[in-house]
């Protein structure tokens, strides 16, 4: 029997989602993937569902993002790219229902798919954020696009370029608006639900209308940003073989950088 990688609760027309494979860092592979992708479409049928909260098993790790033994082969086109990880969010997937991402300990690279497309995100005080592409000759392009529409502009420069070098800290997220609430650690699923109840306690339709009005403020230049991406990580990335190469090196340099 496959064992599940995504585990769903849904309690007073809140949806609890949690990734679970807490012993990859909830990474996703393409299992979990098909799943969220298939989650967000039910819940767009699913009455009983007016809001949802996303998060990841085990305490240490929100998402590290894909999980890096995926196989997805790619084509030979430069102008071509199949990416698993742009299904996974509720907006890649047409739905407009709240979500409210509680992210508990790291989140980093593919994890900004996610937390691209929740409405806002809650974070315990022990989170850190960051972005490990550049380091492993790999373009961050989807998750610096997403991230720019919720950072200032050299914040997310800054975590893009900086690689596996910058770590930023729940305090600082919270100073520059990326997480709209700090609690403590652990805290994060549970003040995540109780402002998810409120959502789904407000007339839905009136809700997704407010979801969707705020999307369309900013979706002419994320749909523009998102079109160059493809070919960005095709041209700029290195071969994969070359990737695992310096990823497998991470092992020689295990000290974190600072958390700013």
């Amino acid at each position: 029997m496959t064992t599940p990688t995504v585990r769903t609760e849904t309690d007073g027309g809140v949806a609890l989602v949690t990734l679970d494979r807490p012993a990859r860092h909830n990474a996703v592979d393409l299992a979990t993937a098909d799943r969220l992708a298939a989650l967000w479409r039910e819940f767009r049928h699913d009455d009983t569902v007016r809001a949802a909260v996303v998060t990841g098993a085990g305490g240490r790790a929100f998402c590290t993002g894909i999980d890096r033994a995926a196989d997805v082969p790619q084509p030979t086109s430069p102008f071509s790219l199949d990416d698993p990880m742009i299904r996974i969010g509720p907006k890649a997937n047409d739905l407009w229902k709240p979500v409210v991402a509680a992210v508990d300990g790291m989140a980093c690279g593919g994890a900004f798919y996610l937390l691209g497309e929740a409405e806002f995100i809650v974070a315990s005080e022990n989170s850190t954020f960051f972005d490990p592409h550049t380091t492993y000759g790999m373009v961050s392009a989807y998750e610096a696009i997403y991230m720019a529409q919720r950072m200032p502009f050299g914040e997310i420069a800054r975590l893009s370029l900086m690689g596996t070098a910058e770590r930023l800290g729940a305090r600082r997220a919270y100073e520059i608006g990326l997480v709209s609430e700090l609690t403590p650690p652990g805290g994060a699923v549970a003040a995540a639900l109780r402002r998810a109840a409120v959502l789904a306690a407000q007339p839905t339709d009136a809700v997704q209308g407010t979801v969707r009005a705020l999307w369309a403020a900013k979706e002419a230049a994320r749909a523009q940003a998102l079109a160059h991406a493809p070919q960005l990580i095709a041209l700029g990335s290195l071969p994969p073989d070359r990737q695992a190469e310096l990823f497998a090196g991470r092992a020689r340099n295990p000290q974190p950088p600072p958390v700013r």
